[in-house]
């Protein structure tokens, strides 16, 4: 299955990356995917916007810990708004906190509508199935069984990321159970969100390699 797989890296590699913006505080111009939107609120808040749904004049960041640190401490939302604006002391820690909310309220919209399989065996059975887009483990899982999932992902030419960003009684409360080690979530666009959403997280913890920890792929693992 490996053809498969540079297949559709190349495939990937050629796909237009869709809409961009530029981010406030790196000047950069990136794809939204990367990105986290704000917009100005009624009473001159900075409010969040991961849904980017919200009314009102998007205001672009890298979903990272170092861009929400300095575009605090230069004034830099205001400067993008051309207004004044209120900024909490502890917005970068709200902001953390919320995209972990909606990493796990995504994943509970995923187990709804039957897009999720739990535990080491039902996960196995999925990747074999080349179905899981998606496979999420608890950072308390033991070495070994996170070890033998990522052997298996390897060996049937695997195209998905494995992340991990919360601990299996945080990841279980998502899915209705006591505790979950293993998640796997079908391809589709619960997976391409999910990965989109934890990928923002890690950035927003200031984590950039997760293959160990919480957030993005290792190499090996893309």
């Amino acid at each position: 299955m490996a053809p498969r797989r540079a297949a559709g890296a190349k495939a990937a590699a050629d796909k237009p990356q869709g809409a961009q913006r530029r981010c406030l505080a790196s000047g950069r111009v990136l794809p939204k995917a990367e990105l986290l939107r704000f917009v100005v609120g009624p009473e001159g808040q900075i409010v969040p916007d991961f849904a980017e749904r919200l009314p009102g004049r998007g205001l672009w960041l890298l979903a990272r810990r170092d861009m929400m640190e300095k575009a605090c401490k230069k004034n830099l939302f205001a400067k993008a708004a051309k207004a004044q604006v209120r900024l909490p002391s502890d917005l970068v820690e709200q902001v953390e906190q919320l995209a972990l909310r909606r990493c796990l309220d995504q994943l509970g919209l995923a187990r709804r509508a039957g897009a999720v399989v739990v535990g080491f065996e039902k996960v196995k059975a999925a990747l074999k199935a080349d179905r899981v887009g998606l496979l999420l483990q608890a950072s308390d899982a033991a070495q070994d069984g996170r070890e033998k999932l990522r052997a298996l992902a390897r060996a049937v030419g695997w195209e998905t990321s494995l992340l991990q960003f919360c601990d299996g009684v945080t990841l279980g409360t998502a899915l209705g159970r006591d505790a979950a080690v293993h998640v796997g979530v079908t391809r589709g666009r619960f997976s391409a969100g999910l990965k989109r959403d934890v990928e923002r997280l890690a950035g927003l913890r200031g984590v950039e390699d997760q293959g160990n920890g919480v957030g993005r792929p290792t190499e090996g693992e893309r």
